[in-house]
């Protein structure tokens, strides 16, 4: 098999992990055209300063010997295997930077006879590329469950940014749908990349130049979709473990379906305006003060598909509303639908030169199709407004609910479609996944 074989089996079988923003596109650069975005597993993630970076996402290999039920690299799965050799990853990648197609690595791998053996590959290959070929680029690496502790520290040492998948939300579907993988094989390698950055911090302070510890911290992927977890679960998983690992990010993949067990969802589309929705909770908990029990509760554990989690949140706690927009501190304007942390800023320095109203919150970008319900300016409500949960609602979700002779159930939800003359193909959903539509 050759170089480019093996690139398009793990690339391909990489598009399941979405720690990265996107995933690769099919289109190919013609004659009289600029650039190309070839299918080899090209991703975007963001650089600490805000740049989007090119990254190749790619596994050291799809041979596995667990047979998670809910992978498609799973052990008794029926693809083709492939397993690059370190020397073979390593120039890869430098060739693919050099041609300017990446400005960095995502490397994962299934699990090859054991945890040490697979970290040992991927260690030696991350090495070569840092000390052969002098890459001081951005370089993304999975963590494996069940590797020894002296494997993830030298791991962490050359890579910015280091991650270990969660998998499912809950301790019992994992133990039915991923028997070999233990919750507690996956939080202590966790455990230990959050205690060795809290050190490195210290060995920053204190010495001149130590050796970074992942200086992009650590993430981890949730697979949603595939168990019955409710969406209050899932978000307060994620503000459990941003505040006990210390994560910069958690990532929900939209489960494709991919497997035979009868626990798995079958014939069903990937459940893609679910994902969006808890990325939205997910801003909340990391920007805008809010907890997991304020966005969901035991009474409404699942987020509405009309309204974004914000809206979803003004809607049911009218009491805090109206708000008077020249008074408000900035926790209270973070609480407005329509107004970001950006426009937060804006309105608390403009306000300091004039009293603002309805015009000015246009000219400084606020969304008031969203904030115009819950504010007031200089105490007077917007003309077209009524404070009334029920006009408040229907306004809000007029854009998402089907207009008459759509075809659809009345009230149904569906994902927008990018395909009007067919049905979405498994392949179809998969990009739409994966970025590459």
């Amino acid at each position: 098999m050759d170089i480019y074989e093996k690139l398009e089996i793990l690339t391909s079988a990489a598009k399941y992990d979405v720690a990265c923003t996107s995933s690769g596109s099919d289109r190919s650069g013609q004659k009289g055209t600029m650039g190309s975005a070839v299918g080899c597993g090209i991703c975007h993630s963001f650089a600490a300063d805000g740049r989007c970076i090119s990254l190749l996402k790619v596994l050291m290999s799809n041979a596995c010997i667990y047979d998670c039920q809910y992978c498609s690299n799973r052990r008794s799965n029926d693809v083709p295997r492939a397993t690059f050799t370190a020397d073979e990853l390593a120039d890869l990648t430098i060739n693919f930077y050099k041609r300017n197609y990446i400005e960095g690595l995502f490397l994962s791998s299934g699990v090859i006879k054991n945890p040490d053996y697979t970290m040992e590959q991927m260690i030696r290959t991350v090495d070569i590329i840092r000390t052969k070929y002098r890459f001081s680029g951005y370089i993304h690496a999975k963590a494996i469950p069940g590797a020894d502790q002296a494997l993830i520290d030298q791991m962490g040492m050359l890579v910015d940014r280091m991650s270990v998948n969660l998998e499912l939300p809950s301790e019992k579907s994992l133990n039915i749908l991923a028997p070999d993988k233990p919750k507690s094989a996956i939080l202590k390698p966790m455990g230990l990349i959050r205690d060795r950055i809290t050190e490195n911090k210290y060995e920053l302070a204190v010495y001149k130049k130590p050796p970074k510890f992942a200086p992009a911290g650590q993430s981890t992927q949730m697979i949603i979709g595939a168990t019955p977890d409710t969406d209050l679960q899932i978000v307060r998983l994620s503000e459990s473990l941003y505040k006990k690992y210390s994560l910069k990010r958690v990532f929900y993949s939209a489960y494709v379906p991919v497997g035979t067990h009868a626990l798995l969802p079958r014939d069903v589309p990937p459940p893609l305006l679910r994902e969006h929705r808890l990325y939205q909770a997910d801003w909340l908990l990391r920007f805008y003060g809010f907890k997991a029990d304020e966005i969901l509760d035991e009474q409404c554990p699942t987020l509405d598909p009309f309204l974004d989690p914000k809206c979803n949140w003004a809607v049911r706690h009218l009491e805090r509303f109206p708000i008077e927009i020249n008074k408000a501190d900035i926790s209270e304007l973070l609480r407005v639908p329509g107004i970001g942390t950006t426009g937060a800023q804006r309105i608390i320095a403009a306000r300091r030169t004039t009293k603002l109203n309805f015009d000015h919150l246009k000219k400084l970008n606020i969304v008031l199709k969203r904030a115009v319900y819950f504010i007031t300016c200089d105490g007077k409500y917007h003309p077209a407004v009524k404070f009334d949960f029920s006009f408040i609602y229907q306004n809000l979700t007029a854009d998402t609910r089907r207009s008459p002779g759509s075809g659809l159930v009345p009230g149904e939800v569906r994902q927008m479609s990018l395909f009007d003359r067919h049905l979405p193909t498994i392949a179809d959903n998969v990009k739409s996944l994966t970025g590459q539509l």
